[in-house]
């Protein structure tokens, strides 16, 4: 399959390296040193397992992108309104679009952006991964999963072929019927995680060891399963155990990407996790005092 990789950090270049090494032929959207990296010797993946270079080429050039099966949208959230010109080209050109962002909106601000609803899909992966020079990412974490499907959960060719292209390259991939459902259940872990250890400053150990650390945690993901519900999401009944044991199994130091960007003063994904529930929240007439603490005391001043 003719792949593209819009986004070339670490979830981008990660996929794209191990599509490229299952024979498929990958292109990836890069800037600046990236993708002089990927120019000059492809793209370098480091895993528990072991390591491999895979050959791709790379372009910050949008009118070289030819028309391709699919394409891996894997910007940060924020980055989305710069790359939706490119996205939409894409999508023009019949090529199929795969969000990889987090959050639960990335289907619908697609669309404002102007970019065609009947070519995007929905996605998540779960994966530790990180960028550590350019053109070279490291995956840390066991698991590799990717989750794709249709938004109104029908079944589609497209999708079955794209969760095979995933799949034969060595992803736990599979296609879903139910991907809103799926995408709202990693929200819910991933919003409520980066609400308590951002309010915390703490890595998710010392937090859910302290009795008071442990209610915040509980509560956040409370408030969002809340509001969930009230979306008509059909989360399951025991959906707040499920996200506290997944919490439980975590490792103690590890911290959330969006504590990561707030130690280190850059841009946050804040608008689209705790931000979003707070917006959800008001719209339905739910109170969620967590979220809404967290959206105003952790938003970067003006």
């Amino acid at each position: 399959m003719k792949v593209i990789v819009l986004g070339t950090g670490a979830i981008g270049a990660y996929y794209g390296a191990q599509l490229a090494r299952a024979g498929h032929a990958v292109t990836c959207f890069a800037r600046g040193a990236n993708l002089g990296a990927i120019q000059e010797r492809g793209l370098e993946v480091r895993t528990p397992e072991g390591g491999f270079r895979a050959p791709v080429t790379a372009t910050d050039r949008a009118e070289q992108l030819a028309p391709a099966d699919f394409a891996i949208l894997a910007v940060k959230s924020y980055s989305l309104v710069d790359i939706a010109p490119i996205v939409r080209r894409c999508a023009e050109q019949e090529t199929t679009v795969v969000p990889l962002l987090n959050g639960v909106e990335t289907v619908q601000r697609l669309e404002q952006l102007g970019v065609p609803p009947a070519a995007v899909i929905g996605g998540l992966t779960v994966i530790s991964a990180v960028r550590i020079a350019p053109g070279v990412v490291e995956r840390r974490s066991p698991f590799q999963i990717v989750v794709v499907g249709e938004p109104d959960g029908r079944t589609s060719d497209r999708v079955d072929r794209i969760a095979s292209a995933f799949r034969n390259a060595g992803m736990d991939a599979r296609a879903s019927d139910r991907i809103q459902v799926e995408l709202w259940q990693k929200f819910v872990f991933l919003a409520s995680v980066a609400a308590a250890c951002g309010l915390a400053r703490s890595p998710i150990g010392p937090l859910r060891a302290a009795p008071l650390g442990r209610r915040l945690l509980q509560r956040a993901i409370e408030e969002i399963v809340a509001v969930a519900r009230a979306r008509g999401i059909g989360l399951p009944e025991e959906e707040v155990a499920r996200v506290l044991g997944v919490i439980d199994g975590l490792p103690p130091a590890m911290k959330p990407s969006f504590l990561v960007d707030l130690e280190t003063g850059g841009p946050t994904e804040l608008d689209i996790l705790s931000g979003a529930v707070s917006r959800f929240a008001e719209e339905a007439g739910i109170a969620t005092p967590i979220h809404d603490t967290a959206a105003a005391a952790l938003a970067k001043p003006a």
